[in-house]
């Protein structure tokens, strides 16, 4: 396949009002979260204590209403076109997988573990590093399709580069968590973990692909896209009712400490504009087509923060500064993102001028 054809190939939607203004609804959850934890306290208790085998299943219900939805996109036939865009996939996937959950460990043990160390409560520091940690071992599933639409990204690459991450990502994220979680001298609940890794990656897969193929077999590709259209607003919602609950837990914490939130965003913050930039030179380097090298830079920086939330309760409480540090990247996941699609689009002229021939 030519580079022309490959730059040429289908768009997909762009970013509906519900996801453009994601941050603003985020924040608003967090506000609601906190007024709502001192105002009802008993009630927002009784939700974290309702919990059976370390599963809370309030957060359990959430978190599939989240990840279905978003799982029901990936078609695995899409793996077979890996072969076509191989040089963009080892790109990304070096970088997902070899890079960006070491590279949150190195800053998160150095900012949170000794710049920042004596501005945050001393007693959730490892959970802190631990929240960072699980937040980068997981690449994001969902919206990168969205980060793909606005940098004009090939939209085959993009389906065939997450389908790809996600069956890694079903054998390589419980070892990854583990290994840095032990690196960090953090206690890992082996059991947990696995429980974590089946319930909101190999369930989830399963019945999301079974419930594909019955949508598909019964009514095609144009009753696929309206349930994936009826299901998405769910999907969000369920995140924002998420926040609403981690942070009226969280909130003594937060109004105690809330420079805590800022402190947290700065790691993910460089660790985001870091790995996009590894993967864009990468690109670059090898002579990958720009409109591939765009989504490519994007599913290197972004984070499947869904399965980071639900791993962090799981392993270490919805009070956790683990569960924290993986809400904080919920926040700063769509700014932070969005100015990357802006700076892979105005380096085109750059990014072009001079790449090496294929």
């Amino acid at each position: 396949m030519s580079d022309l054809a490959v730059c040429t190939g289908p768009k997909k939607p762009s970013m509906g009002f519900f996801e453009r203004f994601l941050t603003l609804w985020v924040v608003l959850c967090i506000l609601a979260g906190i007024v709502l934890g001192q105002a009802v306290s008993p009630v927002f208790q009784a939700l974290g204590a309702a919990t059976v085998a370390h599963v809370n299943l309030p957060i359990a219900m959430l978190i599939w209403l989240m990840i279905v939805p978003m799982l029901l996109k990936i078609d695995p036939s899409a793996l077979g076109e890996v072969r076509q865009h191989w040089r963009g996939i080892a790109t990304t996937v070096s970088v997902n997988w070899l890079v960006k959950p070491f590279s949150m460990a190195l800053l998160g043990m150095l900012f949170i573990g000794h710049l920042f160390r004596p501005l945050l409560p001393a007693n959730q520091i490892d959970a802190y590093i631990a929240g960072l940690i699980l937040l980068a071992a997981a690449p994001c599933t969902a919206m990168v399709f969205v980060w793909s639409n606005l940098v004009d990204g090939e939209p085959h690459f993009t389906l065939s580069q997450v389908a790809l991450n996600d069956t890694i990502m079903i054998v390589a994220f419980a070892p990854i968590v583990a290994l840095l979680l032990g690196l960090s001298s953090i206690t890992v609940p082996w059991n947990t973990l696995v429980l974590s890794v089946a319930l909101y990656i190999v369930v989830p897969v399963i019945a999301a692909q079974l419930w594909r193929r019955t949508v598909i077999r019964r009514g095609g590709q144009a009753a696929l896209a309206r349930t994936l259209r009826a299901l998405n607003p769910i999907s969000l919602s369920a995140l924002l009712l998420t926040l609403v609950l981690l942070f009226g837990l969280q909130g003594p914490e937060i109004m105690g400490h809330p420079i805590v939130i800022v402190l947290l965003a700065i790691p993910i913050v460089i660790q985001v504009y870091f790995n996009a930039g590894l993967a864009y030179w990468l690109n670059r380097q090898l002579a990958v087509p720009w409109c591939i090298a765009g989504p490519s830079a994007l599913i290197g920086a972004s984070n499947f923060f869904e399965l980071a939330v639900a791993t962090a309760i799981a392993l270490f409480g919805f009070q956790s500064g683990a569960a924290l540090s993986t809400v904080v990247g919920v926040l700063v996941e769509v700014p932070v993102m969005l100015s990357v699609v802006q700076i892979v689009r105005r380096t085109r002229t750059w990014y072009e001028h001079g790449q090496p021939a294929a």
